[in-house]
């Protein structure tokens, strides 16, 4: 699964893309951060406030807790603002 990492989460993940291996079990995208978050302290400084956060998989705006399915890519970023 590709991770894409925009705007402030970019910086503080440091990096705007990596590649994983989902591992089992996890079925959700907040499980997927927990996850991350637990492997590295810049992931778990990135997302310990899930509320300044994002996400969209495959292209489409979903909430922290839907289920990834078969997703192929995964964004995580800021909320966005029109203007």
């Amino acid at each position: 699964m590709d991770l894409l990492y925009f705007a402030w989460v970019r910086e503080a993940v440091g990096t705007g893309h990596e590649r994983i291996d989902l591992p089992d079990g996890i079925g959700t995208i907040a499980a997927l951060l927990d996850w991350l978050a637990a492997r590295d302290p810049r992931h778990a400084a990135a997302f310990a406030d899930r509320t300044r956060l994002r996400a969209a998989i495959d292209q489409r705006f979903v909430a922290l807790d839907a289920p990834l399915d078969d997703a192929r890519e995964v964004a995580i970023f800021p909320p966005v603002t029109g203007g």
